[in-house]
């Protein structure tokens, strides 16, 4: 799948649809989800991997109010992307959480998408891999939910063709590092929380180095454990670490809580 023919702030739709959302610091929140293809990162925990990849004559899923889901092109500007979003919402205008995949590989649609979609509110959830990426989107969203992760949860990464940012994902520790604190001092005084997931494959010593970098970057920062599902080679952690953690997290002052993908729980999209 290729953006040939398609607008120059075009991005790659995967779904649009109404829902309740399941992570982070608006857990609950009834919401429209815009979700994009294609992202370079291959966390071991995702749960939707098939957002990772763009092929060849893939659609997007659009499931109206109405409930009769169909199937469109992929490649949407942002006006054809708010007139979905408009025709998925069954009642009064919703806050937009544009995902993924990762919807940074895709700046200028972002910044599109705010002009379409006036003083809505626009939650962008990010892998945190593109910290010079987000600094140009993040006037036009009004939370971010920036996901930090521990080294060992991630595998090499894999670029995305046609991807609307230059800015390569980080291949090595030193690099993760880098990214993850130029983009926490881009969230620092903003909206925004820092989504951690712990999954059954860490200890609670695999956290250290991203809470101290919390402490010392955005102590303000709330902080979210997700526990992991088990998908794919991840495994649910136990309470005992999870609470450990969240108890590192104490320890260091910062404002954590434990919120389990409730989406999940509810057996919601």
């Amino acid at each position: 799948m290729t953006r040939s023919g398609a607008a120059s702030n075009a991005a790659p739709v995967l779904e649009v649809f109404a829902s309740i959302q399941g992570e982070g610091s608006f857990v609950g929140e009834p919401q429209v989800f815009l979700r994009l293809r294609g992202c370079p990162l291959r966390c071991r925990w995702c749960d939707t991997p098939g957002s990772w990849h763009l092929a060849a004559e893939q659609t997007a899923r659009i499931d109206p109010a109405s409930g009769i889901s169909r199937r469109e092109p992929a490649w949407a500007s942002p006006f054809q992307a708010a007139c979905w979003i408009a025709e998925s919402e069954p009642g009064s205008p919703r806050t937009v959480s544009v995902t993924g995949g990762e919807p940074l590989l895709w700046p200028d649609f972002v910044v599109g998408l705010r002009a379409m979609l006036g003083d809505r509110r626009i939650h962008l959830e990010t892998g945190g891999a593109h910290p010079r990426t987000l600094s140009r989107v993040i006037e036009k969203v009004d939370h971010v939910s920036l996901d930090l992760k521990p080294d060992l949860d991630l595998d090499p990464p894999e670029e995305v063709p046609d991807a609307g940012t230059d800015e390569l994902a980080p291949r090595t520790p030193s690099e993760w590092r880098a990214a993850r604190r130029a983009s926490l001092a881009l969230v620092a005084d903003r909206d925004a929380c820092g989504k951690i997931v712990v999954s059954g494959e860490r200890a609670a010593e695999d956290f250290a180095l991203l809470l101290d970098e919390v402490e010392d970057v955005a102590p303000r920062l709330s902080v979210i454990l997700t526990p992991a599902s088990a998908v794919g080679v991840a495994t649910a952690p136990s309470m005992d670490l999870v609470l450990a953690v969240a108890e590192m997290a104490r320890d260091r002052d910062l404002d954590v809580r434990v919120v389990p993908q409730m989406h999940r729980l509810m057996r919601l999209p």
